[in-house]
C-alpha cells in the first residue's frame, strides 16, 4: 500500500513538473509581443523603426515574464522539495512499518516456552515429544502394574495353597499326636497293670 502511494506521488510530481514546463513553452506572451512589435514597426531602408514606448513596454513585460517564470520555477522547486521530503518520510515510514511487520510476524510465528523463544514447529514437535514420552511412561507403568498384580495374585494363590497344606499338615500332626498319645497312654496303662 505504501509502495503504491510513493509511486503515485513520484508520478504526480513528474507529471506536474512536465505540465508546468509545457504550459510555459506554449503560452509565451513575450514572443507574441515581439511579433506584434515587429509587425507594427515601420520600414526604413532595410531597417525597422520601432516605437520607443512599445520597446520599453516590451522590456517591462519581458522582465515581468522572467520574474513570473522565476517565481514558477521557485514554486515548482519548493513543491518538488516538499514532495521529495514527503517521499523520504514515506519511505522511512514504510521501512519502519516493514520492520514492525517483520517483528510482529516473527512474534506471531514464535512461542515463548520457559523463557525461550521457539518457532511453532519446534514447539509443536517438543509438545508431541512430551506427549509421546508420557504415553510411553503410562504404558510402561500399566505393564509393570499388571505384571506385579499377576505376581501378587500368584503369590496369594501360593500362600493360600501353603496355608491349606499347613492346615492339612496340622490336622495330620494333631491326629498323629493324639494317636501316639493314646498309644502311650495304653502302654502306660499296661505297664501300670503289670506293676500292680
Amino acid at each position: 500500500m505504501n509502495k503504491l502511494l510513493i509511486t503515485l506521488l513520484i508520478f504526480t510530481a513528474f507529471t506536474l513538473k512536465s505540465n508546468a514546463q509545457d504550459s510555459i513553452l506554449t503560452t509565451n506572451p513575450i514572443q507574441q509581443k515581439f511579433q506584434e512589435l515587429i509587425e507594427s514597426s515601420n520600414n526604413y531602408q532595410e531597417y525597422k523603426v520601432v516605437n520607443y514606448d512599445e520597446l520599453v513596454d516590451l522590456r517591462d513585460k519581458t522582465n515581468d515574464y522572467i520574474q513570473e517564470l522565476k517565481d514558477q520555477i521557485t514554486v515548482g522547486k519548493n513543491t518538488a522539495d516538499q514532495q521529495e521530503e514527503e517521499i523520504a518520510n514515506l519511505e522511512g515510514e514504510l521501512k519502519t512499518t516493514q520492520q514492525n511487520l517483520q517483528q510482529v510476524t516473527e512474534e506471531k510465528d514464535n512461542i515463548v516456552f520457559l523463557g525461550m523463544p521457539l518457532t511453532k514447529g519446534t514447539y509443536m514437535a517438543m509438545m508431541w515429544g512430551i506427549v509421546a514420552i508420557l504415553i510411553l511412561a503410562l504404558i510402561f507403568f500399566i505393564y509393570k502394574f499388571k505384571n506385579s498384580n499377576a505376581v501378587t495374585k500368584e503369590a496369594k494363590k501360593r500362600l493360600d495353597d501353603t496355608e491349606k497344606e499347613f492346615d492339612t499338615y496340622k490336622k495330620k500332626a494333631l491326629e498323629k499326636e493324639q494317636r501316639l498319645g493314646r498309644l502311650l497312654q495304653d502302654e502306660k496303662n499296661k505297664v501300670n497293670k503289670m506293676n500292680t
